[in-house]
């Protein structure tokens, strides 16, 4: 079964504040303290106290943690166990559980952002790995309890994935790059993710992305490494990175493709083997049945 590379990251940030306050005294003295370190309910450090005989002055200088701690990667999993209950093949829920942790590591990643062209990427990767799964309603279940799980929406992926391969449908290999000089709700999407991996503001780089990349070139039949190359280049990607990704992607639908074809295989032959055990009860069954009819017959 194939497997994809984790990769850890840091995600948790800090945030500084000051904040001075002023204390009364009723004591005098004359003696500065420095230095003076304490715990409150967020970290502080470096708290300088000056004493007069009239009052007062702190200056506190804090480091506190962000507010939103991110889950561990144990408790996204257990979420996605919780919310759906039903046992998976294995042949899928190895797979699935792979890229429960790629994907929640994408997602508390600091400079993680969702946006559609991501979803996309995950919503294709999804779809074609859950190919054949032995119920509909169950496949589309799983996928709701593992977005679910990642404190997402679920519906959003759908939504903004149908509305990509929708514009992407009625593009050209020249009109899918020359977005940025056009106006759309589709065009406006790509201009900002341009604009964030250029640097102006939160951009995480991941395979999902470049699966959706490449979903977009699928559908407007233009897969040729020179289209990818020149919409690598408007949206600030890397191209190696892009190409890189996609052969891992390619490499695990092959191996999942074959993984099927020898779970069919197996399942088509333990079903021959039962009806060839069964064929031989069922012809004893219908002889003596056919011999209680003779006999009571000549009673």
């Amino acid at each position: 079964m194939a497997s994809l590379t984790s990769v850890a990251f840091t995600s948790i940030g800090q945030t500084s504040c000051q904040r001075k306050v002023n204390v009364s005294s009723t004591r005098s003295s004359s003696s500065n303290f420095e230095g003076f370190r304490f715990r409150t309910s967020v970290f502080c450090h470096c708290v300088r106290f000056r004493a007069s005989s009239s009052s007062s002055r702190m200056v506190i200088q804090c480091m506190s943690a962000a507010t939103d701690v991110p889950p561990t990667v144990a408790e996204t999993k257990m979420n996605f166990l919780k919310l759906y209950k039903r046992p998976i093949p294995s042949i899928y829920n190895t797979v699935l559980q792979e890229l429960i942790v790629q994907q929640h590591l994408m997602r508390y990643k600091r400079t993680y952002q969702y946006d559609p062209v991501f979803a996309l990427g995950f919503v294709t990767v999804y779809d074609r790995l859950m190919e054949g799964y032995p119920s509909d309603e169950d496949r589309e279940a799983i996928f709701q309890a593992y977005i679910t799980a990642l404190k997402e929406d679920p519906e959003q992926y759908r939504i903004d994935a149908q509305k990509l391969e929708e514009w992407a449908r009625g593009q050209t290999a020249s009109s899918l790059v020359e977005f940025p000089s056009k106006e759309g709700e589709v065009e406006g999407i790509l201009k900002d993710i341009a604009e964030r991996a250029g640097g102006k503001g939160n951009f995480s780089y991941s395979r999902f992305f470049a699966v959706g990349l490449f979903r977009l070139l699928e559908l407007a039949n233009a897969t040729e490494p020179t289209v990818l190359e020149k919409l690598c280049a408007v949206l600030n990607v890397n191209k190696r990175s892009v190409d890189r990704d996609l052969d891992v992607y390619r490499n695990l639908l092959s191996k999942l493709l074959q993984a099927k074809e020898l779970l069919k295989e197996y399942v088509d032959r333990e079903k021959k083997k039962r009806e060839e055990r069964t064929e031989p009860q069922k012809a004893n069954e219908a002889i003596k049945k056919c011999l209680g009819e003779y006999l009571y017959s000549h009673q």
